[in-house]
């Protein structure tokens, strides 16, 4: 399985239908909007901006999937839901492109201007959903034949996770569940799984269990005895890349909980983490990029001048590096400006408080106006923080943490931030218990989610710089 290929042939396919139906909206314009307001045949001629357009219009569509997500999970697609959003993207898209390019076009008529955009619509929409409907259906053929399979781990090992493997093996049609072992809840010397799959760990240990088998999707077949548990393991699995699945009981059942997903696939209660429209997620990510490099070019001088003043003001580095967890509990290396003397920790992990004395004069004035921060536009630019999002932590304290509130790991769904909600409202934590308590705002921050709230959170940061009430 290879995704890398998969996501190319989607954006060939894309491409080649944009440049196709341009080519064909070409010959439209000249053979009948331009012969009926001229009154003769217009030669069809390929000039200089026929192909300069060639060029822009793939391009500008292939950017407007990506804003939507069309990209991702690129195997686990829906033609109806596909087809949907292709109408979407197709109307709006054709909109853009009509008041952009072909407004200004004179016509013979303002009826031509309705049939110039039915006519780009259709050519784009049809073609389009026509390459995407073979390729999503080729797609669906092979995982349905087991050509393609995602690696699946079962939690559980009793009565229901033996029925849930004899469904899913005994299917005439796969689901593209590649069943690669289980985790019991309760270790035994046997279990009745074992008999079909391997043993590969307990449920202490998932996340290492999901990382070294590359496991794509989690089923939890627990038995009733066991649903004590069921808390515990899905904060275990929060934060993770991993789709998560739990055979449902009659009351989930009647309660609405089970969705149909598919036709032929076993009824499961899919644990939903998209906590974002993906459109919303990559409009995010845009911005994150687009004002990281804004933020770095224009601000290069107070880099500078702020890294001579650490310099000078206090012995050691300018820059503090320090290794953090990111999205989905990856470490990534974190920037700031130093704002503490460079044997603050030698004994140990400590967090900072108000009246530290282990904070520079210089350093007490950047956190005050939150300066200290600045160098992490460059972890937002390559991806390990957004603008917005919790608090990156060390693994030292989250440790801590997570024996008090295991609900931290559903931090871990999203990259972390340079602001929050939690530190607007809490601002900095000085011991554990603070930071459980800042927990919850960062916690209703990622169920709520979305653009309009990382606006509001980024203009009460400004204007706590401009107020220089950080701590």
């Amino acid at each position: 399985m290879n995704k890398a290929l998969q996501i190319f042939k989607y954006i060939f396919l894309d491409a080649l239908s944009a440049a196709i139906a341009w080519t064909f909206f070409f010959v439209f314009r000249k053979t009948y909007l331009e012969s009926i307001k001229y009154g003769y045949d217009i030669p069809i001629d390929f000039d200089a901006n026929f192909y300069k357009a060639l060029i822009f219009i793939p391009l500008y569509w292939i950017v407007l999937h990506f804003l939507i997500g069309t990209y991702n999970n690129i195997y686990r697609k829906s033609r109806l839901k596909e087809f949907g959003q292709t109408l979407l993207i197709s109307l709006i898209g054709t909109l853009v492109l009509f008041f952009v390019l072909l407004l200004d076009d004179e016509v013979d008529s303002y009826n031509q201007y309705y049939k110039s955009y039915l006519v780009l619509f259709g050519l784009q929409f049809f073609i389009t959903e026509f390459f995407r409907f073979l390729l999503t259906t080729y797609t669906g053929i092979r995982i349905k034949n087991r050509k393609i399979g995602f690696n699946t781990l079962i939690i559980g090992s009793n009565e229901n996770a033996v029925e849930l493997y004899k469904e899913l093996e005994g299917q005439k049609y796969s689901a593209g569940n590649k069943l690669i072992g289980f985790s019991p809840i309760v270790k035994k010397e046997k279990y009745l799984l074992e008999g079909y799959l391997p043993h590969i760990g307990d449920c202490a240990s998932l996340k290492e269990i999901i990382q070294n088998h590359n496991v794509e999707e989690v089923i939890i077949a627990i038995e009733s005895s066991e649903h004590d548990s069921l808390g515990t393991i899905i904060n275990e699995l929060e934060g993770l890349p991993v789709i998560i699945k739990i055979i449902p009981d009659m009351y989930d059942i009647l309660s609405g909980s089970v969705k149909m997903t598919s036709i032929f696939g076993t009824p499961l209660i899919v644990i939903n983490k998209e906590i974002m429209p993906l459109w919303q997620q990559s409009i995010k990510r845009m911005i994150d990029v687009v004002t990281s490099a804004v933020v770095l070019i224009l601000f290069l001088p107070v880099y500078i001048i702020t890294a001579l003043v650490v310099k000078m003001t206090s012995k050691g580095p300018a820059f503090f590096v320090q290794e953090r967890i990111g999205i989905h509990g990856k470490p990534f290396m974190i920037y700031k400006f130093r704002s503490m003397c460079t044997d603050a920790e030698k004994d140990g992990p400590a967090l900072s408080s108000q009246k530290d004395m282990r904070i520079t004069n210089f350093g007490r004035f950047m956190r005050k106006v939150r300066l200290d921060e600045f160098p992490q536009f460059f972890n937002v630019l390559i991806g390990d923080m957004s603008l917005v999002g919790p608090r990156p932590e060390r693994q030292f304290f989250i440790d801590q943490i997570t024996q008090k509130a295991p609900h931290y790991n559903h931090l871990l769904k999203v990259r972390p931030g340079i602001t929050s909600w939690g530190q607007v409202k809490y601002g900095y934590a000085e011991n554990v218990d603070q930071m459980v308590e800042r927990l919850k705002f960062d916690i209703i921050y990622i169920e709520n989610m979305s653009l309009l709230v990382d606006f509001k959170i980024l203009i009460y940061t400004v204007l706590i710089v401009v107020r220089g009430a950080g701590q």
